[in-house]
Protein backbone atom coordinates (compact mmCIF):
# COMPACT_ATOMS: atom_id res chain seq x y z
CA UNK A 1 0.00 0.00 0.00
CA UNK A 2 1.63 3.42 -1.05
CA UNK A 3 -0.42 6.10 0.25
CA UNK A 4 -2.47 5.84 3.46
CA UNK A 5 -6.36 4.44 3.72
CA UNK A 6 -9.02 7.98 2.98
CA UNK A 7 -5.73 9.97 1.27
CA UNK A 8 -7.38 13.39 1.50
CA UNK A 9 -8.80 13.33 5.19
CA UNK A 10 -5.72 12.25 6.55
CA UNK A 11 -4.42 15.46 4.78
CA UNK A 12 -6.78 17.26 6.08
CA UNK A 13 -5.86 15.71 9.42
CA UNK A 14 -2.30 16.58 9.32
CA UNK A 15 -2.58 20.43 7.96
CA UNK A 16 -5.06 21.45 11.11
CA UNK A 17 -2.52 19.16 13.46
CA UNK A 18 1.00 19.38 12.34
CA UNK A 19 3.39 21.60 11.38
CA UNK A 20 4.18 19.59 8.37
CA UNK A 21 5.48 20.98 5.53
CA UNK A 22 2.34 21.10 2.37
CA UNK A 23 5.25 19.41 0.34
CA UNK A 24 6.19 16.30 3.28
CA UNK A 25 1.69 15.78 3.33
CA UNK A 26 1.78 15.85 -0.34
CA UNK A 27 3.92 13.09 -0.74
CA UNK A 28 2.52 10.95 2.17
CA UNK A 29 -0.77 11.08 0.93
CA UNK A 30 -0.44 10.81 -2.55
CA UNK A 31 -1.04 14.31 -3.77
CA UNK A 32 -0.13 17.36 -4.97
CA UNK A 33 1.06 19.86 -3.40
CA UNK A 34 -0.85 22.68 -4.40
CA UNK A 35 -3.64 20.40 -3.17
CA UNK A 36 -2.52 20.35 0.59
CA UNK A 37 -1.91 24.16 0.21
CA UNK A 38 -5.95 24.36 -0.91
CA UNK A 39 -6.91 22.55 2.33
CA UNK A 40 -5.01 24.78 4.16
CA UNK A 41 -6.62 27.43 2.42
CA UNK A 42 -10.41 25.78 3.25
CA UNK A 43 -10.56 25.81 -1.06
CA UNK A 44 -9.61 21.98 -1.50
CA UNK A 45 -12.02 19.31 0.78
CA UNK A 46 -14.26 21.69 2.59
CA UNK A 47 -16.48 20.02 5.25
CA UNK A 48 -14.30 16.81 5.18
CA UNK A 49 -13.51 15.48 8.55
CA UNK A 50 -10.01 14.94 9.22
CA UNK A 51 -8.72 11.12 9.82
CA UNK A 52 -6.20 10.43 12.45
CA UNK A 53 -3.91 7.98 11.22
CA UNK A 54 -1.69 7.81 14.34
CA UNK A 55 -4.78 6.85 15.90
CA UNK A 56 -5.87 4.18 13.30
CA UNK A 57 -2.60 2.55 13.12
CA UNK A 58 -0.84 3.91 9.83
CA UNK A 59 1.81 6.52 11.36
CA UNK A 60 4.07 6.49 14.03
CA UNK A 61 4.31 9.60 16.26
CA UNK A 62 7.94 9.78 16.15
CA UNK A 63 7.45 10.14 12.31
CA UNK A 64 5.71 13.47 12.47
CA UNK A 65 8.21 14.55 15.31
CA UNK A 66 10.92 13.90 12.73
CA UNK A 67 9.18 15.60 9.54
CA UNK A 68 8.15 18.20 11.70
CA UNK A 69 12.21 19.06 13.18
CA UNK A 70 13.48 18.34 9.41
CA UNK A 71 11.44 19.59 6.28
CA UNK A 72 13.44 17.53 4.01
CA UNK A 73 12.16 14.26 5.76
CA UNK A 74 10.22 12.05 4.13
CA UNK A 75 7.34 9.98 6.19
CA UNK A 76 7.25 6.28 6.15
CA UNK A 77 3.95 4.82 6.36
CA UNK A 78 3.47 2.23 8.71
CA UNK A 79 3.26 -1.72 7.63
CA UNK A 80 0.86 -3.36 8.15
CA UNK A 81 0.78 -7.09 7.01
CA UNK A 82 -2.90 -7.60 6.65
CA UNK A 83 -2.87 -4.95 3.54
CA UNK A 84 -0.14 -6.17 1.57
CA UNK A 85 -1.55 -6.61 -2.15
CA UNK A 86 -4.28 -5.21 -1.47
CA UNK A 87 -4.42 -2.46 -4.28
CA UNK A 88 -3.53 -5.60 -6.43
CA UNK A 89 -7.12 -6.96 -5.34
CA UNK A 90 -9.01 -7.36 -8.99
CA UNK A 91 -12.84 -6.42 -8.85
CA UNK A 92 -15.27 -5.07 -11.84
CA UNK A 93 -14.71 -1.51 -12.65
CA UNK A 94 -16.39 1.12 -11.37
CA UNK A 95 -18.84 3.19 -13.46
CA UNK A 96 -20.45 6.48 -12.08
CA UNK A 97 -24.03 6.82 -11.75
CA UNK A 98 -24.32 8.95 -14.37
CA UNK A 99 -22.96 6.75 -16.98
CA UNK A 100 -24.55 2.99 -15.89
CA UNK A 101 -27.59 3.90 -17.94
CA UNK A 102 -25.15 3.76 -21.16
CA UNK A 103 -23.43 0.19 -20.51
CA UNK A 104 -26.23 -1.41 -22.45
CA UNK A 105 -25.37 0.51 -25.45
CA UNK A 106 -21.72 0.18 -24.96
CA UNK A 107 -22.20 -3.46 -24.72
CA UNK A 108 -24.23 -4.06 -27.58
CA UNK A 109 -21.62 -2.44 -29.66
CA UNK A 110 -18.81 -4.48 -28.61
CA UNK A 111 -20.96 -7.63 -29.02
CA UNK A 112 -21.38 -6.41 -32.35
CA UNK A 113 -18.54 -5.43 -33.94
CA UNK A 114 -16.11 -7.18 -31.94
CA UNK A 115 -17.57 -10.75 -31.02
CA UNK A 116 -14.20 -12.31 -30.57
CA UNK A 117 -13.85 -10.59 -27.04
CA UNK A 118 -15.33 -12.62 -24.52
CA UNK A 119 -17.94 -11.84 -21.31
CA UNK A 120 -14.71 -11.14 -19.38
CA UNK A 121 -13.20 -8.79 -21.22
CA UNK A 122 -16.26 -6.56 -21.84
CA UNK A 123 -17.09 -6.90 -18.54
CA UNK A 124 -13.63 -5.19 -17.02
CA UNK A 125 -14.15 -2.73 -20.40
CA UNK A 126 -17.27 -1.04 -19.05
CA UNK A 127 -17.82 -2.51 -15.71
CA UNK A 128 -20.39 -4.67 -15.73
CA UNK A 129 -21.80 -8.01 -15.27
CA UNK A 130 -21.68 -11.54 -17.26
CA UNK A 131 -25.56 -11.91 -17.20
CA UNK A 132 -26.28 -8.49 -18.54
CA UNK A 133 -23.55 -9.17 -21.23
CA UNK A 134 -25.39 -12.70 -21.96
CA UNK A 135 -28.81 -11.21 -22.18
CA UNK A 136 -27.46 -8.67 -24.87
CA UNK A 137 -25.83 -11.18 -26.74
CA UNK A 138 -29.06 -13.30 -26.71
CA UNK A 139 -31.53 -10.55 -27.35
CA UNK A 140 -33.42 -11.33 -24.24
CA UNK A 141 -32.64 -8.16 -22.38
CA UNK A 142 -35.73 -6.34 -21.50
CA UNK A 143 -34.61 -3.16 -23.26
CA UNK A 144 -33.02 -4.56 -26.00
CA UNK A 145 -35.46 -2.55 -28.97
CA UNK A 146 -34.71 0.40 -27.70
CA UNK A 147 -30.64 -0.16 -27.22
CA UNK A 148 -28.30 1.68 -29.89
CA UNK A 149 -24.94 0.24 -30.10
CA UNK A 150 -22.15 3.25 -29.18
CA UNK A 151 -18.53 2.99 -28.75
CA UNK A 152 -18.09 2.76 -24.99
CA UNK A 153 -14.97 4.77 -25.80
CA UNK A 154 -17.05 7.57 -26.61
CA UNK A 155 -19.09 7.63 -23.90
CA UNK A 156 -16.16 7.49 -21.64
CA UNK A 157 -16.88 3.74 -20.05
CA UNK A 158 -12.58 2.73 -21.09
CA UNK A 159 -9.94 4.43 -22.80
CA UNK A 160 -8.64 3.55 -26.77
CA UNK A 161 -5.86 2.03 -25.35
CA UNK A 162 -7.78 -0.05 -22.96
CA UNK A 163 -10.08 -1.52 -25.91
CA UNK A 164 -6.84 -1.90 -28.28
CA UNK A 165 -5.44 -4.20 -25.55
CA UNK A 166 -8.09 -6.34 -25.37
CA UNK A 167 -8.44 -6.40 -28.78
CA UNK A 168 -5.02 -7.32 -29.54
CA UNK A 169 -5.20 -10.23 -26.66
CA UNK A 170 -8.00 -11.59 -28.59
CA UNK A 171 -5.60 -11.53 -31.83
CA UNK A 172 -2.84 -13.56 -29.51
CA UNK A 173 -5.65 -15.89 -28.31
CA UNK A 174 -7.19 -16.32 -31.66
CA UNK A 175 -3.76 -17.01 -33.12
CA UNK A 176 -3.06 -19.71 -30.50
CA UNK A 177 -6.09 -21.61 -31.22
CA UNK A 178 -5.60 -21.72 -35.36
CA UNK A 179 -8.42 -19.86 -36.06
CA UNK A 180 -8.24 -18.58 -40.33
CA UNK A 181 -9.77 -14.85 -39.95
CA UNK A 182 -10.98 -13.33 -42.24
CA UNK A 183 -10.26 -9.51 -44.11
CA UNK A 184 -13.21 -8.11 -42.13
CA UNK A 185 -12.54 -10.21 -38.93
CA UNK A 186 -9.08 -9.45 -38.98
CA UNK A 187 -10.08 -5.38 -39.83
CA UNK A 188 -11.83 -5.39 -36.74
CA UNK A 189 -9.54 -7.59 -34.45
CA UNK A 190 -6.80 -4.99 -35.22
CA UNK A 191 -6.50 -1.51 -33.19
CA UNK A 192 -7.99 2.07 -34.32
CA UNK A 193 -4.65 3.04 -36.05
CA UNK A 194 -3.88 -0.41 -37.85
CA UNK A 195 -7.32 -0.16 -39.29
CA UNK A 196 -7.05 2.43 -40.61
CA UNK A 197 -4.14 1.52 -42.32
CA UNK A 198 -4.97 -1.53 -44.15
CA UNK A 199 -6.44 -1.29 -47.75
CA UNK A 200 -10.13 -1.88 -48.33
CA UNK A 201 -10.15 -3.63 -51.50
CA UNK A 202 -11.56 -7.17 -50.75
CA UNK A 203 -8.52 -10.10 -51.03
CA UNK A 204 -9.08 -13.47 -52.29
CA UNK A 205 -7.73 -16.12 -49.87
CA UNK A 206 -4.24 -17.20 -50.50
CA UNK A 207 -5.30 -20.65 -51.15
CA UNK A 208 -7.53 -19.32 -53.85
CA UNK A 209 -5.37 -16.64 -55.11
CA UNK A 210 -5.04 -17.62 -59.16
CA UNK A 211 -8.01 -19.92 -59.24
CA UNK A 212 -9.93 -18.20 -61.67
CA UNK A 213 -7.11 -17.95 -63.97
CA UNK A 214 -5.90 -21.39 -64.25
CA UNK A 215 -9.32 -22.55 -64.67
CA UNK A 216 -9.73 -19.89 -67.95
CA UNK A 217 -6.59 -21.26 -69.45
CA UNK A 218 -7.63 -25.18 -68.46
CA UNK A 219 -10.80 -24.02 -70.68
CA UNK A 220 -8.56 -22.23 -73.48
CA UNK A 221 -6.44 -25.13 -73.70
CA UNK A 222 -8.29 -28.06 -73.50
CA UNK A 223 -9.29 -30.09 -76.91
CA UNK A 224 -13.02 -30.13 -77.64
CA UNK A 225 -15.12 -32.97 -76.45
CA UNK A 226 -16.56 -34.99 -78.94
CA UNK A 227 -17.77 -38.10 -76.99
CA UNK A 228 -21.22 -36.97 -77.78
CA UNK A 229 -22.77 -38.06 -81.11
CA UNK A 230 -24.12 -34.79 -82.25
CA UNK A 231 -21.15 -32.97 -81.05
CA UNK A 232 -18.86 -35.43 -83.70
CA UNK A 233 -20.85 -35.09 -86.65
CA UNK A 234 -21.58 -31.38 -86.33
CA UNK A 235 -18.09 -30.46 -87.95
CA UNK A 236 -17.77 -27.24 -89.95
CA UNK A 237 -19.31 -26.95 -93.37
CA UNK A 238 -16.67 -24.53 -94.54
CA UNK A 239 -14.56 -27.00 -95.88
CA UNK A 240 -17.26 -28.87 -97.92
CA UNK A 241 -18.48 -25.92 -99.45
CA UNK A 242 -15.47 -25.20 -100.93
CA UNK A 243 -14.68 -29.10 -102.17
CA UNK A 244 -18.20 -28.89 -103.78
CA UNK A 245 -16.90 -25.60 -105.11
CA UNK A 246 -14.04 -27.37 -106.74
CA UNK A 247 -15.72 -30.93 -108.01
CA UNK A 248 -18.46 -28.33 -110.42
CA UNK A 249 -18.01 -28.76 -113.41
CA UNK A 250 -18.71 -25.19 -114.54
CA UNK A 251 -15.72 -24.10 -113.35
Amino acid sequence: MNKPLMAKATAVWLVDNTTLSFKQIADFCGMHELEIQGIADGDVAPGVKGFDPVGNNQLDAIEIERGQKDPLYKLKLKFIASAVGEEKRRGPRYTPLSKRQDRPASILWLVKFHPELSDGAIGKLVGTTKPTILSIRERSHWNINNITPVDPVALGLCKQSELDAAVQAAVRRRAAEGVVMSDDERRKLVSTEQSLGMSSEPKMPSSFAGLENFTRTEQEEKPADFSDADSFFNLPHGDDDEDEDDDDPRR
